[in-house]
């Protein structure tokens, strides 16, 4: 960013934007990664905890499961939500290779190595592009293009600054493989769903303040503050220079230098025990061995930076407590909401974006499951349910498991699934059976369970008398 903008609108260069020192001369200017940080909160804030995706057919959801868990598409969708806050959006993308995996594959591609074309604010094609390895000045660069129905090929080969001309797919080894399953046309790949467009966009927010009327998404950097990211940068190297003027230095005068010779110099040995007289007049000031040693300016610099990252983070749509600004002694789930109710508000908001884009992928990969063979269900649009953001503290739930117990308002049953939410009904009904095995309310009540006397011979069939 610095590299490309180097001075700011009023005129000034900014920190990253100078020049570096000459060779031999140490860089002593520091960065502090701030927008990396923010870019992972964000994340970390959609997806920490996988999103839980359901269908209504049985066989369906046991498919759908087998795909998220088997792909990753957790992790998948917590590095693209990543990429998505900083470059402002992210693509998802769904592909297959039947020599990897009997499946279809999720991928995230970064929105500045794609060409989308959206109608209407909804993205109708779009292609991606990137770079293959090389051992010369040429350039090999390959293009897939996702339209509805079809995914499209292409390797160029250029410079650093055009794309060059096309050549066969064979003439790199990196997508040789994909010659063979292309159509007569040699370039595309029919996916045998002409309504259905294999790659998604995940606007990160909206509206894109540069670009107004833009489909495109804004980053979380995009308020702008990428000054203050450079005054967060200019503060640190500040302090950090006064730690290197702190440090304690003597200043002797020249009778206390042992010369090495002629051409050599001279040195001071600081850890020499015994002196010999020196020629120097009692009277003579400047004499002795003065210590110099300057303050660090501690609580200026960190008041200073700490007041930038709140700015920063405010600007981004967090609040300072998701990166622990101020105080944040252990408290509930509901009272870390509380305190982190911007940061909650921008993760719904955020959120919304990433259903829709996220369920017609999932959708997608079921349908092509389907036509590839990998599988006979039948597809099913899922429905996403995000995760909490913010886990109850442990000790807190135990509490409020205790007090129900005391109170008799909850049943073991209940109280499994308060601590233990993410179990299935056969699992919960196995803990039940162990807790009550182990107090031994398992026991069969033989009043209940049959006549009294039927199985211990109390009763006899003619007699009623006890």
């Amino acid at each position: 960013m610095y590299s490309r903008d180097q001075m700011r609108p009023d005129g000034k260069r900014r920190l990253w934007g100078r020049r570096p020192p000459g060779v031999g001369q140490r860089d002593t200017r520091l960065h502090v990664p701030l927008p990396a940080d923010i870019a992972n909160t964000s994340a970390a804030l959609l997806f920490s905890e996988p999103p839980t995706f359901t269908v209504k057919e049985e066989a369906t959801q046991q498919r759908l499961d087998e795909l998220t868990e088997a792909g990753g598409i957790a992790n998948t969708l917590l590095e693209a939500a990543e990429v998505s806050a900083a470059l402002g959006g992210v693509f998802l993308r769904v592909t297959w290779d039947a020599q990897l995996a009997s499946r279809p594959l999720l991928t995230a591609v970064h929105a500045d190595s794609a060409v989308p074309e959206f109608r209407f604010g909804i993205l109708r094609a779009v292609t991606f592009w990137h770079e293959l390895p090389s051992d010369s000045a040429t350039v090999w660069r390959h293009l897939e293009r996702h339209e509805p129905g079809a995914i499209l090929h292409g390797l160029y080969q250029g410079d650093r600054d055009r794309l060059g001309v096309r050549v066969p797919l064979t003439e790199h080894p990196d997508v040789a493989n994909l010659a063979g399953s292309l159509d007569e046309a040699g370039d595309t790949i029919t996916t045998g769903l002409p309504d259905a467009l294999t790659a998604a966009y995940v606007p990160n927010l909206r509206p894109n303040r540069k670009h107004r009327g833009s489909p495109l998404g804004r980053s979380d950097f995009a308020a702008p503050i990428h000054d203050l990211f450079d005054a967060l940068d200019d503060t640190w190297s500040s302090w950090m220079r006064d730690i290197r003027l702190a440090r304690a230095r003597l200043i002797v005068p020249d009778g206390y230098l042992r010369s090495n010779g002629p051409g050599q110099g001279a040195e001071f040995d600081q850890d020499r025990e015994i002196w010999q007289t020196l020629n120097i007049p009692p009277t003579e000031t400047g004499s002795g061995i003065t210590l110099s040693q300057f303050a660090i300016r501690v609580e200026e610099h960190s008041s200073t930076a700490e007041g930038i990252v709140r700015q920063a983070t405010q600007s981004a749509g967090y609040s300072a407590q998701t990166f622990g600004l101020g105080d944040s002694p252990a408290v509930t789930a509901t009272e870390v909401t509380a305190r982190e109710r911007r940061s909650m508000i921008t993760r719904d908001v955020k959120a919304r974006y990433w259903s829709p884009s996220v369920a017609d992928m999932l959708h997608v990969m079921l349908k092509l499951d389907r036509l590839l063979g990998f599988s006979t269900v039948t597809d099913e649009r899922p429905n996403i349910e995000f995760g909490d953001s913010v886990s109850e503290d442990p000790k807190t739930t135990a509490e409020t498991l205790s007090l129900l117990a005391q109170a008799e308002a909850a049943s073991s049953d209940t109280k499994v699934r308060v601590l233990h939410p993410d179990w299935d009904d056969d699992q919960v009904q196995a803990e039940v059976d162990r807790i009550r095995s182990e107090i031994g309310t398992a026991v069969p009540d033989p009043l209940r369970a049959r006549p009294l006397g039927e199985d211990v011979g109390l009763l006899d069939a003619e007699d009623d008398t006890e």
